[in-house]
């Protein structure tokens, strides 16, 4: 089962920000994300932290007058040097709350400045960023994100992120893959992931339409969690949805696959349990049963009594050489 961190900005809002920590714990969560923690003094959230016992998964660079409508301004050419100036913030608390990666939201562009321009002003911050925090062991990110949620937000594909990555040449420059944002842009979630899975550093979730929860729309998330962790998928995966109710009401979905990986790890530590437990010399053991190779019928020779017995029978012939399928009739037409 993936790994699952809890987005404070979107998730428990019928608490303070502060005590969306102590919630989060409670429900089960091991890490946390958020759009930024600047409103509060470092060693405060590091508080928080500690005393759930929470990972700090990821946080967003500054990006701006949130309430004004900003989104990110690493693509503003009149905003260098606010942007280059924000990263040693962002080292004094990503080292403070042990946090090993963050997220450049690139911002929304703005009226009658050429994308080459724009493109050309994010890359060099990118550049400027991704060094300075590998210098200081940090992992830094960048998210595409739906037009419709926020129209004219520069970076909208993934193909786009991964050409600017490209560009950048850092080996610190990582993507976000968010399955909501991507299912209405792009679609095609399982490959795109599956074919990038090395410069993917985190994933985060929502269900399409709505951004709810998992489970209210048409993502097919079981699916989904199954194909990450068949190909090895080892980061975490953010829930950063806008629940459809309250937060707990709707936390089912985390609290089925919570209570799966409890039901697996208990078969696996039978399993394991079963496979130490010593043998007698008589090949007993193993909870009484005895090892030993499978007799057929009670006879060594792979069944010839029994086959005897049966042998004045009329056989039924095997279903392929019948030529129909199990739930088909005589006629080769399905039962109901």
């Amino acid at each position: 089962m993936p790994r699952f961190s809890a987005n404070l900005s979107m998730l428990f809002g019928e608490h303070d920000f502060l005590d969306r920590f102590d919630a989060a714990a409670r429900a089960g969560f091991k890490g946390v994300e958020y759009i930024g923690p600047y409103d509060h003094a470092p060693d405060v959230v590091a508080a928080r932290l500690k005393k759930n016992g929470l990972t700090q998964v990821l946080f967003n660079l500054p990006a701006g007058d949130w309430a004004k409508g900003e989104r990110g301004i690493a693509i503003l050419p009149d905003r260098v040097p606010e942007f280059r100036q924000g990263i040693a913030k962002v080292v004094t608390y990503a080292h403070a709350l042990g946090c090993e990666q963050v997220n450049c939201l690139a911002g929304i562009a703005p009226q009658g400045v050429d994308r080459s321009v724009l493109e050309d002003v994010f890359a060099e911050n990118l550049a400027f960023a991704a060094e300075k925090l590998e210098q200081a062991g940090i992992r830094l990110l960048i998210e595409p994100i739906n037009t419709r949620d926020i129209p004219g937000f520069f970076l909208n594909y993934s193909d786009q992120a991964l050409a600017l990555i490209d560009r950048v040449g850092s080996k610190n420059l990582f993507l976000q893959y968010d399955i909501y944002h991507m299912q209405i842009m792009e679609g095609d979630l399982a490959r795109t992931i599956e074919a990038n899975l090395n410069r993917i550093a985190h994933i985060q979730l929502a269900d399409n339409p709505g951004r709810h929860e998992p489970g209210t729309g048409e993502i097919n998330f079981p699916f989904l969690y199954n194909h990450i962790d068949r190909i090895g998928y080892s980061g975490w995966v953010g829930a950063e949805y806008k629940p459809k109710g309250g937060t707990e009401a709707g936390l089912g979905w985390f609290r089925d696959l919570a209570g799966q990986g409890v039901r697996r790890h208990r078969r696996n530590v039978s399993h394991v349990a079963f496979l130490r437990a010593p043998l007698t010399r008589n090949g007993e053991g193993h909870g009484n049963h005895r090892l030993h190779r499978p007799r057929h019928h009670g006879r060594a020779d792979g069944g010839a009594s029994a086959r005897r017995r049966l042998s004045g029978r009329r056989q039924r012939p095997p279903l392929e050489a019948a030529g129909r399928s199990r739930r088909q009739g005589p006629e080769g037409r399905h039962r109901p």
